[in-house]
């Protein structure tokens, strides 16, 4: 063999080992660089969903997820790999209801996705049902964030009266009244419907997986005062102001019956459902609403991030769409 044809061997060798050392993928195609032989181009994987830096911390920390590869399309890194034994696409979609849409749509659209787990952060409204610390898993939520502010003194009045709230004394506020509205269902299968709640639906998610499951106590040295509760059902209100204000809270658990608050849950469902994907939401307590103990947003984290690691671990292992 020349000298030649021996440096053009070593050349491509080296490119080839570069080539496979690389975790970057093809933002063309990115399925087709997970699975590369035929009808593994079409495997299944659940994603999972997440909104802020401290969802993802409980998630690397956890020593669960192994990380394959990842691509990065407009803006967000998704990464493909399994959690325990289980093959999944995680994203992190940044706060707020139109980042959280926009990252589960190009989720959806992307990849072949069975079903999303949405794990977040959550104020509660209503502390006889869940406390700090707590674990949540609504069976719906709404978007309260959607109003239609009535003119002072205009003859039909919206749910919520400022006037109500004036201090000290009740009465008229040049605010008036705000009407909170529907919002529009869109499907590729129906029409697009008005609504108000959106039904959340796993079949993963069951009461007798949360029999067996305790939420840690303590994080990183600070424990709370009692065992953190995984409470099923109840209903979740999101919005892209996140509830802080005493008041508010209580008019959202009197009129909605809602009692968690947060800033993404609703963006999940509407997205979930409009590609008729099923979907489960985790919400882990941060806070109370007008407690004046703060808010452990990491401890959060942790409890929900385990509640949704063992939903994932109860899927059917995944297949092959082809199959």
């Amino acid at each position: 063999m020349s000298r030649i044809n021996l440096a053009v061997l070593l050349v491509l060798g080296l490119l080839l080992v570069t080539a496979k050392q690389s975790m970057q993928m093809s933002l063309r195609n990115p399925t087709a660089e997970i699975e590369s032989s035929n009808c593994k181009l079409e495997m299944l994987r659940v994603g999972l969903v997440l909104a802020s830096d401290s969802n993802e911390k409980a998630l690397q920390d956890s020593g669960l997820f192994t990380d394959e590869s990842h691509v990065d399309i407009a803006g967000r890194r998704f990464h493909v790999g399994t959690l325990k034994y289980t093959p999944i696409v995680y994203v992190k979609t940044g706060t707020h209801s139109v980042n959280v849409a926009t990252g589960v749509q190009t989720l959806l659209l992307k990849f072949n996705i069975s079903e999303i787990v949405f794990f977040g952060n959550a104020g509660s409204l209503d502390k006889n049902v869940v406390d700090q610390g707590d674990v949540l898993v609504p069976e719906a939520v709404a978007f309260t964030g959607v109003w239609e502010w009535e003119e002072f003194r205009a003859q039909n009045k919206g749910q919520l009266a400022f006037g109500h709230y004036n201090y000290p004394v009740n009465g008229e506020n040049s605010l008036g009244t705000v009407a909170f509205e529907n919002i529009t269902l869109y499907s590729s299968s129906e029409e697009p419907k008005e609504v108000f709640w959106l039904p959340i639906y796993s079949q993963s998610a069951t009461e007798e997986l949360f029999k067996d499951l305790e939420s840690k106590e303590c994080h990183s040295g600070k424990c709370l005062p009692r065992p953190g509760n995984i409470v099923p059902g109840w209903k979740a209100s999101t919005s892209d102001f996140y509830v802080r204000n005493q008041a508010y809270g209580d008019f959202l658990l009197e009129k909605f019956n809602a009692t968690t608050a947060d800033s993404a849950s609703a963006a999940v469902a509407l997205t979930a459902l409009s590609n008729k994907k099923p979907f489960v939401v985790v919400q882990g307590v941060s806070n109370v609403v007008g407690d004046e103990n703060g808010s452990d947003p990491e401890h959060a984290s942790q409890n929900a991030f385990y509640v949704a690691a063992a939903i994932i671990n109860l899927l059917p292992s995944q297949r092959h769409a082809s199959e």
